[in-house]
């Protein structure tokens, strides 16, 4: 589905989607479940957050084939928040900060014991702080990639 926006209101969801800790499409979807006088059940808000996960990651393969590092960093950084969220929301949770994606999924590791979760997790959080620094050798943008997509296949076995 496209949406036609103005560019005043594309920058208000921008914004405001920073300010709550959302994606643009996450803050799209509480508005418009708002005015349809739809709330969201936690199914609904597993499954637009494992669409979302899906979406992002897809997009950062596309940006790697482009070799477009950066980019290709935040959207693979991106899915992995998403399939958290995804899980969380299957928890009845909504998690809107880094904090509590990070409280999340430390949670999750000890209650599975599952040690590896947390390297992947912090791989993810690698690609997202090369966003910002540019720091990372393109092969490792590659690797790193396919340890998010190992990460969003264990959480999604979790759904």
């Amino acid at each position: 589905m496209f949406i036609a926006l103005s560019r005043g209101i594309e920058e208000r969801l921008i914004e405001e989607a920073r300010k709550s800790g959302a994606s643009v499409e996450e803050l799209i979807v509480e508005i418009l479940s708002k005015a349809l006088n739809k709330p969201l059940d936690p199914e609904e808000r597993v499954e637009i957050h494992l669409k979302l996960a899906e979406k992002y990651f897809r997009e950062a393969e596309e940006l790697l084939i482009k070799k477009d590092y950066v980019q290709a960093s935040e959207k693979a950084w991106s899915a992995a928040a998403q399939i958290v969220k995804a899980l969380a929301a299957k928890d009845g949770k909504e998690l809107r900060s880094h904090a509590s994606l990070w409280e999340y999924v430390d949670e999750l590791a000890e209650k599975l014991h599952d040690i590896e979760i947390r390297h992947l997790w912090g791989r993810a959080n690698n690609l997202h702080q090369n966003f910002y620094e540019n720091w990372m050798p393109p092969r490792d943008v590659a690797i790193a990639i396919e340890d998010v997509k190992k990460f969003i296949e264990k959480l999604k076995k979790l759904l």
